[in-house]
């Protein structure tokens, strides 16, 4: 079963952190989460899955950027969230959807336990305009029956970045390779901090 709207808001600082938090965002049965500032674009011809492949960042101006067709670009949530007995999924807003823009690659699919950035697989069908800090996805929450073993993965947990593919350290443990996550902290409003501050954890 899906949570509705007002367990969401109930199961906050409980099993559920999402920050920041606006009530506005809040839907019957899923919450807005908007597109940070920043973009990944693969500098490869040919992504290699055994290798760490070479990013440019772009910043997405004010006055926006227009996305090209056949063309991966790696995003990310301006929200950090944290879900404990629950399994977390995003998925497109149709409004969003209606122009032609995917903001996942079939990865929507969230572990019990992740805490971190979602990061979102942008896809456009056709040229289209985005800005920064608009509402792109929505992400809600399904109950889960049986014993929990809660994610635990050394690539994607507590990330602070955008994050391209690390299944090279999967298939090649023994590379020297590194993923291309800088190591930043962000604040509530998902900016980088000159000073940086720990991100805000569920009490366990």
């Amino acid at each position: 079963m899906i949570l509705s709207g007002h367990e969401i808001r109930r199961q906050l600082g409980r099993n559920i952190l999402i920050d920041p938090f606006d009530e506005a965002k809040l839907n019957p049965n899923s919450y807005n989460l908007s597109l940070h500032d920043e973009l990944l674009v693969y500098e490869e011809v040919v992504l290699d899955m055994r290798k760490s492949n070479r990013v440019e960042r772009i910043v997405i101006p004010p006055e926006g950027l227009v996305l090209a067709p056949n063309q991966l670009y790696l995003g990310r949530t301006i929200e950090r969230t944290e879900t404990h007995n629950y399994v977390p999924m995003i998925e497109g807003r149709s409004s969003v959807g209606r122009l032609g823009l995917f903001v996942h690659v079939t990865a929507g699919f969230g572990d019990v336990g992740f805490a971190g950035y979602w990061t979102l697989e942008m896809f456009a069908a056709q040229p289209v305009k985005i800005y920064p800090g608009v509402p792109i996805c929505q992400i809600f929450f399904h109950e889960l029956t049986g014993e929990v073993t809660e994610y635990a993965s050394n690539k994607y947990q507590d990330n602070h970045d955008i994050q391209p593919s690390l299944l090279f350290q999967e298939l090649c443990p023994e590379s020297d390779a590194v993923g291309q996550q800088l190591q930043l902290e962000f604040g509530s409003d998902g900016r980088r901090q000159a000073d940086p501050l720990a991100a805000p954890r569920l009490a366990r």
